[in-house]
């Protein structure tokens, strides 16, 4: 009986570690952001644009967080600076993914969970949902 108990407990505690734990983990303005991103799906790359039919990266993230109830600034280098690092463990979806250039952030997209983005990739592309394709990134959480 104890063993049934136990491997009952250590399965229902595996549950909560794959993706729906990680679904639950995500801030309200979080997960709202990842559904705005998600509802500009296939809207066009345009340098500078913060919305609402088309994006550059960081546009992208200041539209879908403002929406959400938070501010950003607007360039990436500043949403980096201006919210909280965190580790890769620590991720949840909402949280924002940077991809560095040298000594700044050439590239940010909104983590939606399973190792993948909402972005606005670049010049002649569209808004989409798109696997991390770099192990050189880094997260922080917009709090």
């Amino acid at each position: 009986m104890a063993t049934v108990l136990t491997f009952c407990v250590i399965i229902s505690l595996a549950s909560f570690t794959g993706p729906a734990a990680e679904a639950e983990a995500a801030s309200p303005y979080g997960a709202k952001a990842v559904e705005i991103a998600a509802s500009k799906r296939g809207a066009p790359y345009v340098y500078g644009a913060t919305g609402p039919r088309e994006f550059d990266c960081s546009g992208l993230t200041l539209y879908a967080f403002r929406k959400a109830g938070r501010v950003l600034p607007r360039t990436a280098d500043e949403q980096y600076e201006h919210t909280r690092h965190i580790g890769r463990v620590q991720r949840v979806p909402g949280d924002l993914v940077f991809f560095p250039a040298g000594a700044t952030i050439g590239h940010v997209g909104i983590y939606a969970g399973h190792d993948k983005i909402w972005h606005a990739p670049r010049p002649g592309t569209r808004v989409r949902l798109e696997r991390i394709w770099s192990g050189n990134v880094r997260y922080t959480r917009a709090t």
